[in-house]
């Protein structure tokens, strides 16, 4: 019983903590990287779909991200999109090519990004301990039906913590680069 649950934490876990660290890899920290547009979708042939699957995205310098999308229809659509992103950055569109240059980081943008890292990264720690607590109050109803013993289910609820402050740690890890990232610049 207990691997099922372990074994179906740890997914939705890692799940939460991949999303976290995507978010928090798409606000950027001075260079142009094409994984700042990671978390943008696009409304596309009727569903939500990533720029990555709408054309090439490439950084010829790094203040500068080239976004040329495939169908000319798309242009518009993308171009709404990365207006309407936390990004920051004024596209500038030619024929199906989209340049998105990149302003130097003021101090106030710096601040500004470390607000939106913190919010993604509470959110994340909100999820995962949402997950513990769900897989906690499993074990415990496991217990009052008698299906485990007390013992099991203390041994179960602590490797759950383990788990818990695990992901939590890697967490806390990618915003620290984040920060340290944004802070250098």
């Amino acid at each position: 019983m207990f691997d099922e649950l372990s074994i179906d934490l740890r997914k939705r876990m890692e799940s939460s903590s991949q999303s976290a660290k995507s978010e928090i890899s798409g606000i950027r920290a001075g260079r142009a990287s094409p994984g700042m547009l990671d978390s943008i979708k696009v409304e596309a042939y009727g569903q939500k779909m990533s720029i990555n699957q709408i054309g090439n995205i490439t950084t010829p310098d790094p203040r500068t991200i080239n976004v040329e999308v495939w169908d000319a229809s798309n242009v518009t659509l993308v171009d709404k999109s990365l207006r309407e992103s936390n990004l920051g950055i004024n596209p500038i569109i030619e024929g199906n090519l989209i340049r998105l240059p990149l302003p130097q980081l003021t101090e106030e943008r710096r601040d500004e990004f470390l607000k939106v890292i913190g919010k993604i990264v509470e959110s994340a720690k909100v999820a995962i301990r949402n997950i513990r607590r769900d897989g906690i109050e499993k074990v415990k109803n496991s217990e009052k039906e008698k299906n485990i013993s007390q013992d099991e289910s203390k041994k179960f609820q602590s490797d759950i913590d383990n788990m818990t402050s695990e992901f939590i740690k890697i967490i806390d890890e990618a915003h620290k680069h984040k920060e340290e990232d944004l802070k250098k610049i």
